[in-house]
């Protein structure tokens, strides 16, 4: 038989991590449900064409896609990100505006894996469609910023910049082309190649010999219209009002062609690796025009989960929470009791569990060891027949006898001791 394993970029999340990213999604829902966000749950494929309108210039489209012909021919591709879905979405039911909505779930992106990154990869995140509200950004940022701060994380560094306008993006990537272009012999390889695609994409090169090059860039702030100049003056304003830092960096372009005006970015400062974003996002202003829908106006962020949990980890916050059960029931009779009494404990919100398959009473008190249990209930022949149950507080080495009709209470008092 072959030894079957995950493919490369994919892996199984077991416990207790399973629980943490439980967690971490319940802690994201918890803190954009309370300024509006409801839960959207789109796709995992769509049209292929859905994607292409993240710009045919960026390596999620040349490179990256998940994408195949079904059975009935159509041509579909795996979610790279969702905002492309959520917008499709609003094109399709046509919701009232403003419209706020927040998800979480899977991507898949065929690139190299590394530390933090997966070929299928979860991420959270929000739209807010319909409101070309500077406010609405400085929400949608603080938000992001409030979430890492319930996740207890303290050195996380946010970014900002402004695109300007469509037309004030073109003529941008225009004067990047002449520069980069005139200092072409100093660019590596590599962005040589993204040169010819997307000049903006030269920007973010972290290699080495590319950053003297890069740091002579002329800055998009100069090639802004007026107005776009204005609206992000007003998200700083914003921002300031809230005490929420910042830093301007004017070359922070980010990875997809459908962002306008304002773009952002979270990275930690207490990783060490090259990769040190975990999250971003920005103004789409053109997205839902372009999916076939009328001129809306969008902003949102995705934040990455494993590379957030990393920066947990760095800063050693956000833990697994506890899942063990509170209750461990050894039946060494014949089973039935140990199923009734995980039933009534359960139906009364007590974490329960037992052994089966008639095991010993020694196998039995190792499972109840391992389960991380605070009490185990044992159940023999002398219990059934005088209706009590022997109550054991784990690691204690002490037990008693209680009635059976006492359970509830009697447990419910030990468990409130530990």
């Amino acid at each position: 038989m072959p030894e079957f394993k995950t493919s490369p970029g994919t892996r199984d999340i077991l416990a207790p991590h399973s629980a943490r990213w439980r967690a971490f999604q319940q802690v994201f829902a918890s803190t954009v449900e309370a300024a509006g966000y409801n839960y959207i749950i789109p796709p995992m494929f769509e049209d292929l064409d859905v994607f292409l309108r993240l710009g045919e210039a960026t390596e999620v489209v040349t490179k990256e896609m998940y994408d195949f012909h079904d059975k009935g021919g159509r041509h579909v591709a795996l979610r790279p990100e969702q905002t492309a879905s959520v917008c499709r979405a609003f094109v399709e039911h046509r919701p009232t505006t403003p419209w706020k909505v927040w998800y979480a779930g899977p991507n898949f992106r065929y690139e190299k894996p590394q530390q933090g990154r997966y070929r299928q990869f979860d991420q959270v995140g929000v739209e807010a469609l319909g409101a070309d509200d500077p406010l609405l950004d400085a929400e949608v940022i603080a938000l992001a910023s409030k979430f890492y701060t319930d996740l207890g994380l303290q050195k996380v560094h946010l970014s900002l910049n402004t695109l300007g306008d469509a037309g004030d993006r073109e003529k941008y990537s225009q004067r990047l082309l002449e520069y980069f272009s005139s200092n072409e012999k100093d660019l590596t390889a590599d962005s040589r190649a993204t040169l010819a695609r997307n000049p903006l994409r030269v920007l973010d090169s972290k290699r080495e010999p590319d950053q003297q090059v890069i740091a002579g860039a002329p800055a998009i702030r100069d090639s802004i219209s007026a107005t776009a100049s204005e609206h992000f003056e007003a998200v700083l304003m914003a921002l300031d009002a809230l005490n929420i830092t910042y830093e301007i960096n004017n070359r922070l372009v980010r990875g997809l062609d459908y962002y306008r005006r304002t773009t952002f970015e979270f990275t930690s400062t207490a990783l060490e690796s090259a990769h040190t974003a975990i999250g971003g996002g920005g103004r789409y202003d053109g997205l839902v025009e372009a999916l076939g829908g009328p001129a809306t106006p969008g902003i949102g962020f995705a934040l990455g989960l494993d590379r957030t949990l990393l920066a947990c980890d760095a800063e050693k916050v956000f833990d697994a929470p506890e899942t063990a059960v509170d209750v461990f029931v050894v039946d060494t009779v014949d089973g039935r009791h140990a199923h009734e009494l995980c039933h009534l404990l359960r139906k009364n919100e007590i974490r329960a569990d037992r052994a089966y398959d008639l095991r010993s009473m020694k196998a039995q008190m190792k499972s109840a060891d391992r389960s991380g249990a605070r009490i185990a209930l044992i159940i023999g022949s002398e219990e059934v027949e005088n209706a009590t149950i022997m109550l054991r507080p784990m690691g204690s080495g002490e037990q008693y006898s209680i009635s059976r009709k006492d359970l509830l209470g009697e447990v419910r008092k030990a468990l409130d001791k530990k």
